[in-house]
């Protein structure tokens, strides 16, 4: 039986793991011609995301632009697509969020083990570890 990967979603952080993720999603895009969807999401305190006018962090914004920049064009020289999204909140209900919904069409989740965030769990970084449990979507976690 054969799976279809067409679009593979990838969470980018601009860590050396999610770039290894990154590797990984454009390897099984060019086997199987699918689509590379890439996913930065910008950690918001509880507090703002619920504040009418948001949290805003213009340097975190450009480094996330930087992030998905890079991506894209890693993407194009091994002739694959890349789509980007950013989002704001808590990135692993995010990831999984995003994943989870039908309209994205989201074949397989590719995902670094761990990324840039402080906390540091025994195995899988813990917004891996989320999106490990949460998604209804294979995940394939890269180390």
């Amino acid at each position: 039986m054969a799976i279809k990967t067409k679009k593979i979603l990838v969470p980018l952080d601009g860590s050396k793991n999610s770039i290894r993720g990154l590797d990984m999603a454009i390897h099984i895009a060019r086997q199987s011609q699918g689509v590379v969807v890439g996913l930065t999401v910008k950690s918001v305190p509880g507090i703002y995301a619920i504040h009418p006018l948001g949290f805003l962090d213009f340097n975190s914004s450009k480094e996330m632009k930087k992030t998905l920049d890079d991506a894209k064009l890693r993407a194009a020289k091994k002739g694959i697509k890349l789509v980007t999204k950013a989002l704001s909140g808590d990135p692993g209900y995010d990831i999984a969020r995003f994943a989870n919904n039908k309209k994205n069409g989201i074949d397989l989740v590719v995902i670094g083990a761990r990324g840039r965030s402080s906390a540091k769990e025994l195995f899988l970084g813990s917004v891996s570890n989320y999106v490990l449990h949460k998604s209804k979507k294979p995940v394939l976690v890269v180390k």
